[in-house]
């Protein structure tokens, strides 16, 4: 014992925390893949769709168009009428069919009373369906 003590020297010991780094790296590539491919599964839907006769699509919808330019004149389909004209080629296009449109096209200048007028004139021959047919404005 005279050579002195002899020490143990301990081994190892086992690292008890958890490192969480590695965890929240492979989470966060999930997270990027699923918001990656979320909107390319979305639009991608591949359906077989049965067929059937009576899923044709319909006629192409009827429209007539109405015109009142600022010097007071009255067009229908692109045709100078006069007002009583007007009422009797609105009520033959009601005829044809009573889902028929009318697109109203007035110049600005045109009174608002004018317009009313054609309108109910339109209304009157039976055609309830009315669009008002505008210029895209600019940004």
């Amino acid at each position: 014992m005279a050579f002195g003590r002899l020490e143990r020297t301990e081994g190892a010991r086992p690292i008890s925390d958890i490192n969480v780094t590695p965890l929240v790296d492979v989470m966060l590539v999930l997270v990027v893949i699923l918001l990656v491919t979320a909107p390319l599964m979305a639009s991608s839907l591949r359906l077989d769709l049965p067929q059937a006769e009576g899923a044709q699509p319909s006629d192409t919808p009827r429209f007539v168009t109405v015109g009142l330019d600022a010097a007071g004149r009255t067009f229908f389909n692109d045709q100078p009428v006069t007002p009583e004209q007007l009422a009797q080629r609105l009520a033959e296009a009601a005829r044809q069919g009573a889902d028929t449109e009318v697109q109203l096209r007035a110049d600005q200048a045109v009174p608002y009373g004018r317009v009313v007028a054609v309108m109910g004139a339109a209304q009157k021959a039976g055609l309830n369906r009315i669009g008002f047919v505008a210029e895209p404005g600019s940004r």
